[in-house]
């Protein structure tokens, strides 16, 4: 055990050290892993960014400023991009402090987001929901530390007005340091943040043989239901990070207007999710999170073996050879690779998405890479006016440390209380015109007069949510 422990240990000095260097050869963090994304962000915003009035087009591809970091909002111009320019602060800069500083490092950012413990400040109280399947998912509602001990087995009221949160991890399970300061960043700012914990994931029992796909969101909207149903009264919101970000994009897309979030977000988005399985992140990201997942998985080995061919799985040499053995042999249907994400591809329905969608991203992403991989979509976000891409210079993947918190996690919460006074302010106005207009103008008099008005949003409510005796036995425990 120890000579393991020094071998890990010697590991990660020499990729610091190998990082390190780079980063000083290279002279700045904005270019150094991703040196074609400037380029695209040049010829693009123009006409489609709005950007830091200190960022001109003859400096995007050089370094930003010491201590300041340039950050772009590229998205479709609309009345809602203006808002969010005037009431969003962040998105004007992302400071990390001193070049020399540790948080210029995008690896160092990265371990730091995904690996440093936490300082406990948060608790969570877990419900088990069993899906239409018998499968089981898990939900974690977060509570303050030294209020944990007072709920320990109740649960927060159904009366309660105050805003939920719903966070969805990592595709691969592992609750890092950047979900936890999002709770607590969330419980900070009057959110109830609940994390949304897939079959077999993070101590959740694995009551089928049978994982959640990639991109699969029907567990998703069973648990949006529920606490639906637990907060009637409660505005929802979901923020998502990483690979997680493929389910929360998904299911926004495949629900369109009746997804219940009033306004959605994702830190470090995959969102090229096939050409990112098939090229693999650099070593060592790709190899740290093949061993993850191969230890989470390896505790339901005898389970799994009776529907899967256990020894591909625990051999597999890649994250793509891994997610094939999983879910494109015999027990996932017999589909082959490009099947599998014709399923399973996030972006499949975005042009459905009806709420106001925010990714933050930073160009020296490392898990992401160089080419048409590590690039996100710019053309989309030009062309939706529901998606909003913050794109800063620096920040690792999932890190974005700055003194005084996580910089996307402020981003994040001004995002969702400026969208959210934009849809109450449309909202106002469209209540408001049929009344100067007069009592027998417009359609409003006709039958629809007499319908609920549209919550924040514009959007209607979808049909009541069905009768789910299952949530009143003992389902949830």
């Amino acid at each position: 055990m120890v000579q393991w422990l020094a071998v890990v240990c010697m590991v990660i000095l020499a990729t610091c050290l190998w990082t390190i260097l780079r980063y000083l050869r290279a002279g700045s963090p904005s270019t150094a892993w991703l040196p074609g994304m400037g380029r695209d962000i040049s010829r693009c915003r123009a006409t489609d960014c709005w950007s830091n009035p200190c960022l001109s087009d003859h400096n995007s591809d050089d370094a930003p400023a010491e201590g300041a970091d340039a950050v772009t909002l590229i998205c479709k111009p609309s009345a809602l991009a203006s808002h969010l320019v005037k009431n969003c602060p962040t998105f004007s800069t992302f400071d990390f402090g001193s070049r020399w500083s540790w948080r210029a490092s995008p690896f160092l950012q990265t371990v730091f987001g995904a690996c440093w413990p936490s300082d406990g400040g948060v608790r969570f109280v877990r419900d088990h929901l069993q899906m239409s399947d018998d499968g089981l998912v898990a939900l974690d509602w977060a509570v303050a530390g030294t209020a944990a001990m007072g709920h320990k087995r109740r649960r927060t009221t159904s009366n309660s007005t105050n805003p939920v949160l719903l966070i969805i991890p990592n595709s691969f399970g592992k609750i890092t340091r950047n979900v936890l300061k999002l709770c607590e960043a969330g419980l900070g700012h009057g959110y109830l943040p609940v994390v949304f914990n897939r079959r077999g994931q993070n101590g959740t029992p694995l009551g089928t043989p049978r994982l959640q796909q990639f991109g699969d969101p029907a567990d998703l909207r069973e648990a949006v239901c529920y606490v639906r149903y637990r907060h009637p009264a409660s505005r929802l919101y979901a923020a998502s990070e990483s690979t997680g970000s493929g389910l929360l994009l998904s299911y926004l897309g495949e629900c369109g207007s009746s997804s219940y979030l009033t306004a959605a977000a994702c830190i470090s988005p995959v969102l090229r999710c096939q050409a990112w399985y098939e090229s693999a992140p650099c070593w060592p990201y790709g190899w740290a999170l093949l061993l993850y997942q191969k230890i989470c998985l390896s505790r339901y080995r005898t389970a799994l073996g009776e529907v899967l061919p256990a020894d591909r799985l625990f051999s597999s040499s890649s994250l793509r050879g891994l997610e094939e053995a999983l879910f494109c042999g015999p027990a996932g249907g017999g589909a082959g690779w490009e099947a599998y994400w014709e399923r399973n591809e996030p972006l499949r329905d975005v042009d459905e998405v009806a709420a106001p969608v925010l990714c933050v991203c930073s160009r020296d992403d490392p898990l992401m890479g160089g080419g048409a991989t590590g690039t996100p979509p710019l053309e989309l976000f030009q062309s939706n006016p529901h998606l909003f891409l913050l794109l800063s210079a620096g920040g690792g993947h999932c890190g974005f440390a700055a003194p005084g918190g996580a910089w996307s996690h402020r981003a994040l919460l001004q995002f969702f209380r400026a969208a959210t006074d934009f849809c109450a302010g449309e909202e106002r106005a469209r209540l408001a015109a049929p009344r100067r207009r007069g009592p027998g103008a417009g359609p409003a008099a006709g039958p629809s007069a007499t319908a609920a008005p549209a919550p924040a949003g514009g959007r209607r409510p979808a049909p009541a949510v069905r009768a789910v005796p299952c949530w009143q036995r003992s389902y949830t425990r």
